[in-house]
């Protein structure tokens, strides 16, 4: 096993939503695409998780092309990318993504030896209230930190 490396990351998903579950999903690739992930390339801002006839998909997604000359030309860099989950977990993952307030969000694409892996997770969109309640936290943890150096 090769250690875990994260290659993308939805910075944003931890601050707009509250993370109820994390789940572990593979991920259909080209080829060119997960050389292009590897690379750092991908962007998972905004990219979240749908059921549809019991599969999963990716999308919001952007992964460019790794070589623009080797890329076939049709190639759509925003498309679904499908994911492989247990029935079980798309059956659950199914029941939450339709409950009002959920949402599945893609949190990141890292390497499990040589498998790439989407980290998602159920997650409860935050109030406007709650991003204060979080920015206020960090604030005053940083605060807190701040004055317990200041007295060493």
């Amino acid at each position: 096993m090769g250690h875990m490396a994260t290659f993308a990351d939805n910075k944003k998903a931890r601050f707009d939503y509250e993370l109820l579950e994390e789940y572990e999903a593979g991920i259909v690739l080209e080829g060119f695409e997960v050389k292009s992930i590897k690379a750092g390339r991908a962007n998972l801002t905004g990219a979240h998780v749908i059921i549809r006839g019991g599969e999963a998909f990716l999308v919001g997604i952007n992964i460019p092309p790794f070589q623009t000359n080797n890329t076939p030309d049709k190639y759509d860099a925003e498309k679904p990318r499908r994911l492989l989950l247990s029935k079980k977990e798309l059956a659950y993952l199914a029941s939450a993504d339709s409950k009002k307030g959920l949402t599945l969000v893609a949190i990141s694409l890292y390497n499990k030896g040589r498998l790439l892996k989407l980290s998602l997770a159920v997650a409860k969109g935050k109030k406007k209230f709650d991003k204060r309640e979080s920015i206020k936290s960090r604030d005053s943890k940083r605060e807190m930190e701040r004055t317990l150096k200041s007295q060493r």
